[in-house]
């Protein structure tokens, strides 16, 4: 018997997790679900036979070892801050290891210890980054092959409710990790346009937006995704002038979070004392300057913002609760813990509503031989269930999930830290996501001739 090990039982994971547990009954494995909340682990398992919940804190490196040692694969969708740990522990213990995030320059450094270990360390096997990459580098092949040379790469991906749901004027609701919500662009950002780079710090990302049209679906505002450039190496994108990589958000969505970033809330470094006794209002006037004009809250917010008092966006930091006189709850000590835990409560996906997943790649391909210019797009977007499997579960879990079932069943033969751009990957997973009914439609539209 094959044992299992799934580390973080969150929005993220039902799908991962049944999908492991059906497999576990074809093929003699069993599954154990870790997570600091025991309850939430065994509502995953659901009684399942082949299933077992741990109460478990990623932080006791005994607990941890013991559960890792004790496996066949483990599947680690945890927070990113832990990787590098989990990590650590599954080359020490020659462990194959998928993980769901970006890969940094800490886990490729563990590159020659798991070839030496003879393991696989799988990153980036979620949605973006995970399916988006190995969607791409499927088309830059089959350009390649044709003779093609790229000479621009745009990709855009966004996990947003369904058009038809409009259940707060953010047009937003949170179907994963909320911290990545409150800390986006947290590093600012890079890309590439007509051969000029654009440095982008955190105060200025989600000024730097433009829109973007999803066919069958709407418009949507973009905005700078982490450092793109980046992925001129990873795709081998030599010739490319521009290469951007872009969130989507409903249009409003940004100029709203660009003043509570202006406010200075998503700060997870800074403890402040005594938050679960203060209200929200105590809390947003600790961001405003004393000199600040108004006798209302409201009013002096604006005006340190430089935005209208009876506008939208105040209006919508109305409605998010910055200006109630509620108390905190709970036990917040950063500014970003109140807003991660704000966000939870105002935000959720309603009962029975959908949410939707996106992804777009948008290339714009040379061919010499035949003098010949086309743009390539490519469009991805499905739709979670309404009844619990959110789109957002679906399309990070099964890449990872399908990664594991072809690890253990002996058919992915890489050893060493990979993202999913090699075709021994890529190909068989993007495979079987189309049996299970997730795949992309290709449009070509030709110009006439090189520009």
């Amino acid at each position: 018997m094959k044992n299992v090990l799934i580390l973080g039982a969150g929005q993220s994971t039902p799908f991962l997790i049944t999908f492991m547990l059906k497999e576990a009954e074809k093929n003699d494995w069993y599954v154990t679900v870790c997570d600091r909340d025991y309850e939430m682990a065994a509502m995953r398992i659901n009684g399942h036979p082949r299933g077992n919940a741990v109460e478990f804190d990623v932080n006791d490196a005994i607990l941890r070892q013991t559960q890792i040692q004790n496996s066949d694969i483990v599947i680690n969708l945890l927070a990113p801050v832990f990787q590098y740990t989990v990590a650590v522990d599954c080359i020490q213990y020659e462990k194959p290891c998928i993980t769901a995030s970006y890969e940094d320059n800490r886990m490729r450094d563990l590159n020659k210890d798991a070839l030496r270990k003879n393991i696989l360390i799988l990153n980036e096997m979620g949605l973006d980054p995970g399916i988006d990459h190995m969607s791409a580098m499927k088309m830059i092949d089959e350009v390649r092959d044709n003779g093609g040379i790229i000479r621009s790469f745009c990709s855009y991906g966004s996990g947003l409710p369904a058009p038809n749901v409009e259940s707060n004027p953010l047009r937003y609701c949170i179907t994963w990790n909320p911290r990545n919500i409150a800390m986006a662009g947290e590093k600012g950002a890079q890309y590439m346009e007509n051969d000029n780079i654009k440095v982008v710090p955190h105060h200025e990302v989600f000024r730097r937006t433009w829109q973007v049209d999803v066919d069958d679906v709407g418009t949507f505002e973009a905005y700078p995704n982490r450092d793109s450039l980046v992925y001129l190496d990873t795709f081998s994108l030599k010739h490319a002038h521009t290469m951007i990589r872009g969130t989507l958000r409903y249009p409003g969505w940004s100029e709203t979070w660009l003043q509570i970033i202006k406010l200075g809330m998503p700060n997870e470094n800074m403890r402040i004392p005594n938050l679960n006794k203060k209200t929200f209002a105590e809390f947003t006037e600790m961001f405003v300057p004393l000199n600040a004009n108004g006798t209302k809250l409201s009013q002096r917010v604006a005006n340190y913002l430089g935005i209208s008092p009876t506008g939208k966006i105040t209006e919508n930091l109305r409605w998010l609760g910055l200006f109630s006189d509620e108390k905190i709850p709970g036990n917040p000590q950063t500014a970003a813990d109140v807003l991660i835990d704000l966000l939870q409560q105002k935000l959720p996906l309603p009962k029975g509503a959908h949410d939707m997943v996106a992804l777009i790649h948008e290339l714009e391909v040379e061919y010499p031989e035949k003098n010949e210019k086309e743009i390539i797009t490519s469009t991805f977007v499905e739709y979670g269930d309404g009844n619990g499997i959110t789109a957002i579960a679906k399309t990070v879990g099964m890449p990872a999930a399908i990664a594991a079932k072809l690890i253990l069943q002996g058919e992915l033969p890489l050893t060493g830290c990979h993202i999913p751009i090699h075709p021994t990957i890529y190909t068989r997973v993007l495979d079987e996501l189309k049996t299970e009914g997730l795949k992309f439609i290709e449009t070509k539209k030709k110009l006439n001739g090189f520009v």
